[in-house]
């Protein structure tokens, strides 16, 4: 090996919540290094989720990652000429990145009014196992089954 493995940077929690989730979210909302809009937008989100459904909306937010988190995805494995998609299964900070990514992408695709509305609605879809973000990774664990027969080329 050349060069040594990139370290993992710790990610200080965020102020309201002191939940990391939150800021990892914050981090993959900002656009242009706004960092205090895309903070503004998420505690918006937030609070739109707490009034809408009465509840804790960490809570609503913790159990949508885990719904849309992918335990399983396909890889492109190159044996003798022919590429397979192998069945693998995700890490566990690939798994929060993922959902994350779809998270912030879906809910910029949304149809409503304010960005904060678009991701407090897709939260609140996600939460309840509807939603783009958990019909893709419906759609993953699908293509993911559907090559289970070259699985025996994981190594």
């Amino acid at each position: 090996m050349r060069k040594k493995r990139a370290e993992i940077r710790r990610i200080t929690p965020d102020s309201r919540y002191n939940d990391i989730m939150v800021s990892k979210l914050i981090n993959y909302m900002m656009l242009q290094g706004k960092k205090s809009t895309s903070t503004r937008i998420i505690y918006d989100a937030f609070d739109i989720i707490a009034e809408k459904l009465k509840e804790e909306p960490l809570e609503i937010f913790k159990k949508a990652i885990s719904n849309i988190s992918p335990v399983i995805e396909v890889r492109s494995r190159r044996v003798g000429g022919a590429t397979y998609q192998v069945p693998v299964e995700v890490k566990e900070n690939r798994r929060i990145a993922l959902s994350l990514r779809w998270l912030r992408n879906y809910s910029r695709a949304r149809k409503e009014k304010t960005i904060a509305g678009k991701l407090a609605s897709e939260i609140i879809s996600a939460s309840k196992g509807e939603g783009s973000a958990f019909k893709k990774k419906e759609d993953i664990h699908r293509m993911a089954e559907a090559n289970k027969a070259f699985a025996h080329f994981r190594w």
